[in-house]
């Protein structure tokens, strides 16, 4: 039975306190050491076949089909590590050269994890450069898109 205390505001998860962990799918090595500020695109959707009974007029059947999944937004401030810049020109020579990644949301104490978000097969697809003005006084900050094959969420907790 559900606890009463997670389903109403003591249990609620806070978006802001979060880890992202990129790592080499062939040998689990840290690909990239960042902190980000922003992640955004962890989705996955169900097509529905839907079909009609000859004669049913008042009643559809709606069968599962594949998943799909989307692609994963990440920000972070650019700083003088280009690991990212070079995961994106070595799938230039290398295509198969794959990482896996870890969104990990955590509590308000940031040292308890509340809900892992597991990618598997993880392709950049876009990595774009700061937005350079003069006028602002905003730090640079650079994005990169990932394309990932799997997604899986998991209760730390079991």
């Amino acid at each position: 039975m559900a606890n009463a205390q997670d389903e109403t505001g003591g249990g609620l998860f806070s978006a802001f306190n979060f880890s992202v962990e990129i790592t080499k799918a062939e040998d689990g090595a840290p690909l990239c050491s960042a902190s980000f500020s922003d992640c955004d695109g962890l989705e996955m959707t169900m097509e529905v076949k839907t079909i009609r009974e000859g004669g049913n007029n008042g009643r559809q059947i709606r069968l599962s089909g594949p998943m799909s999944y989307g692609q994963i937004t990440l920000k972070r401030g650019m700083t003088a590590n280009f690991d990212l810049w070079e995961w994106f020109q070595r799938m230039k020579t290398t295509p198969s050269v794959r990482a896996d990644a870890s969104v990990v949301l955590l509590g308000t104490d940031r040292s308890q994890a509340r809900a892992l978000f597991l990618l598997s097969r993880c392709v950049p697809i876009k990595l774009r450069a700061p937005t350079m003005n003069a006028k602002e006084g905003i730090l640079a900050v650079e994005e990169l898109q990932l394309a990932y094959e799997t997604l899986t969420v998991k209760n730390p907790n079991g």
